[in-house]
């Protein structure tokens, strides 16, 4: 691969034109506020990161997390971009400012196509339709009017919310422009963490592009020049490097803030958080910052400063490792992410951080809590919208169906075009609205009088 077919403004759905007269932004920059001013990403302020959504603590939902991600990816971009331009004399002059607002973009939208109810969303959409009542729906062999594709339902059955961000992005719905977003090649390419099918995943429920996307992602990275492999069990292609980036600001900015949000939350105490983000620095460095916050300030206030002294760290050694790599991430060979290759004691304080986070953090009552709801509340909406489509004619089918919006298309002419709308459509959901409406299906909540 090559950096400057790799940094294309070609935008999906619009390959035809070119920037507008008069437009003083790169368009990769309107990229950015393209995601910003949509309601797909104003939703993310009411859909569960880890936590709950807060009551009066502010913990991070995904709207706030992708900004934050947003961030850190600008100046991963940014500053690996600068040496880059550098390297490569053909690039343009623009490419720090390009590459940081393509990663930035992309950062912004790698959750979007998240469920509500945070990973137990996702969860819940598999389990529906591999062991729950989804099971029973007719599927193999080939796609039919009333039989689910074979490969369709191993997209269900192993749903994931990157391949349901590359398709909120990329899929025409009912009544909608062409190309979705309309976005350019570049970022949608840096959005691709594992870019392949759902029939390559190796039973990890973690793939790039449904099916029905597939010819989509082609387009995508043959213009790009990224390597692609086809065969009859599927599309494979390699990363585009900018990807690494948008998975380190992403692996910086959960298993960091999730330690702060821990500590608001009174999962850790101050003395065992300060350790955590003091971990990842040598004890001279470590007793310099302890310096700046002497004791008896505020312990919200030391614990945000150590933090951000963690993000910069991380960001600084993610920059080298990527240059380092450079050609071996460019020749699609480079294994593993950007943070499994950090040196020590970052690497030894980031597995401390997982370590703490997944049996301190993701194992405690306020987050089995939202599991356990978050099933039940998807459970039963898969239920009753997969009987509606199945069945459109019943009294209640005509009820449920027309609550819906015309740009889902329920009544497509194929039962794999039919599921994979409900699909959307509840997976769109904020945490609220899934359950609103789950309590008016159910009886217990009215509409005012």
């Amino acid at each position: 691969m090559n950096w400057q077919q790799l940094i294309s403004d070609k935008r999906f759905g619009k390959e035809e034109s070119h920037e507008a007269a008069g437009e003083r932004r790169t368009e990769f920059q309107r990229d950015y506020d393209r995601l910003i001013f949509s309601a797909p990403f104003r939703r993310m302020q009411n859909k569960t990161q880890v936590f709950p959504l807060p009551g009066s603590i502010f913990v991070h939902n995904r709207l706030t997390h992708s900004l934050e991600v947003g961030c850190v990816g600008r100046s991963l971009g940014m500053d690996v971009a600068r040496e880059i331009a550098v390297r490569h004399p053909g690039l343009q002059s623009t490419a720090p400012a390009d590459m940081g607002a393509i990663v930035s973009a992309a950062c912004l939208a790698h959750d979007m196509g998240n469920p509500p109810f945070g990973h137990s969303g996702e969860r819940a959409i598999r389990s529906f339709f591999a062991e729950g009542k989804g099971s029973t729906l007719p599927h193999g062999g080939a796609a039919g009017p009333d039989v689910l594709g074979e490969v369709t339902w191993n997209d269900l059955t192993h749903f994931d919310g990157n391949a349901n961000t590359f398709r909120l992005l990329t899929h025409q719905f009912a009544g909608r422009r062409r190309g979705g977003f309309v976005m350019t090649y570049s970022t949608l390419a840096a959005i691709v963490k594992y870019p392949f099918s759902s029939t390559l995943d190796g039973g990890k429920s973690k793939f790039g592009f449904f099916e029905c996307e597939r010819a989509a992602y082609h387009r995508i990275a043959t213009e790009l020049g990224i390597p692609l492999t086809e065969s009859a069990r599927g599309l494979r292609g390699v990363r585009h490097p900018l990807v690494y980036l948008v998975e380190a600001a992403d692996d910086i900015c959960y298993e960091v803030m999730d330690i702060e949000d821990a500590f608001k939350l009174r999962l850790l105490s101050f003395e065992e958080t300060q350790d955590l983000l003091l971990g990842f620095f040598t004890p001279e460095a470590r007793r310099s910052l302890e310096a700046h916050y002497p004791a008896g300030t505020d312990q919200g206030d030391r614990v945000a400063y150590y933090r951000s002294c963690v993000i910069n760290t991380l960001e600084r050694a993610c920059v080298d490792l990527f240059l380092h790599h450079e050609e071996a991430i460019l020749e699609g060979t480079f294994s593993g992410s950007l943070i499994d290759h950090l040196p020590n004691p970052l690497r030894a304080a980031y597995q401390r951080c997982e370590q703490v986070a997944r049996s301190r953090i993701y194992s405690s009552k306020e987050v089995t809590d939202i599991d356990l709801a978050g099933y039940h509340i998807i459970y039963t909406l898969l239920e009753l919208m997969t009987e509606a489509v199945m069945a459109p004619d019943k009294a209640y089918s005509r009820l449920l169906l027309g609550q819906v919006s015309a740009q889902y298309q329920l009544q497509a002419p194929t039962l794999d075009e039919r599921i994979m709308a409900v699909v959307d459509y509840i997976s769109g959901m904020t945490d609220v609205y899934a359950l609103d409406l789950y309590r008016k299906i159910n009886g217990h909540s009215l509409p005012a009088i």
